[in-house]
């Protein structure tokens, strides 16, 4: 059984439901636009919950366990909403051997949150991810687009502080 990932309620609008079906509607006898069917349901929810899953497998008619499977597999999917402020930290070789598995699970710490979930208020998601491309940096994370480089664990309260945690 798929488990639900998002902390935060899936809701979903009559609107969204109606262009999410007119999408399945007009795939629904090739399989083969599996993909495109849920990068559209993605751009018209922002993000694939558990529910959209259901309603694309349906439309579909695809296993769920296939839709979880592709929407798993592929980075460009998110499981769960991202918040008003995105937080990704690297964990990319020369990030993770200066620390920065210490910062991701402070930042899970002090907003409650692990990799890949969003507070329940909608203001911060978290994320780790493999490069930022600031090596020189490292360890480094971003708060939106703004990057913060050659962190330790204790600077994470104050820099959440800024964005209202």
């Amino acid at each position: 059984m798929l488990k639900k990932i998002s902390k935060i309620p899936f809701k979903g609008t009559e609107e969204q439901k109606a262009k999410l079906d007119a999408v399945i509607k007009e795939c629904s006898g090739d399989k083969s636009l599996l993909m495109h069917v849920m990068q559209e349901a993605q751009d018209i929810y922002g993000y694939l919950p558990y529910e959209v899953q259901v309603m694309i497998a349906e439309g579909m008619d695809v296993p769920l366990e296939k839709v979880y499977g592709v929407s798993t597999f592929y980075a460009q999917f998110a499981l769960s909403p991202k918040g008003e402020y995105n937080i990704s930290v690297c964990l990319g070789t020369a990030c993770y051997v200066k620390g920065s598995q210490e910062v991701l699970d402070k930042i899970s710490e002090e907003l409650g949150i692990e990799s890949g979930e969003c507070t329940a208020d909608g203001k911060f998601s978290l994320e780790a991810c493999r490069c930022i491309g600031a090596c020189g940096l490292a360890p480094v994370m971003m708060v939106n687009d703004d990057v913060y480089g050659k962190l330790t664990a204790k600077e994470i309260p104050e820099i959440l502080k800024k964005y209202g945690a």
